[in-house]
């Protein structure tokens, strides 16, 4: 762990601990264009240019689920036992 030169005593947490937080715990709805897709999902086909979608991700941005209605994701996240935040 490292410190925070500003405020010695307070901890600052190193990028392995930051991405361990909220694991099986949390997941992020992330809106993407389908331009977007194969970076985050490499197996899925190839879609349609512009298309509005949205990746469900893992608190480490592990990808869960990729749909094009948001209320499904966050559906598959509270299946799941998960609290979702959206990123914009």
């Amino acid at each position: 762990m490292n410190f925070d030169i500003k405020n010695s005593h307070a901890p600052v947490p190193d990028v392995s601990e930051l991405a361990s937080l909220g694991l099986g715990q949390m997941a992020y709805v992330k809106p993407m264009e389908s331009d977007e897709v194969a970076r985050l999902f490499p197996q899925a086909p190839k879609l349609q240019p512009g298309m509005r979608l949205f990746a469900l991700l893992s608190a480490s941005g592990e990808p869960i689920l990729l749909t094009d209605n948001r209320d499904a994701a966050v559906a598959n996240a509270w299946a799941h036992d998960l609290t979702t935040v959206s990123l914009h």
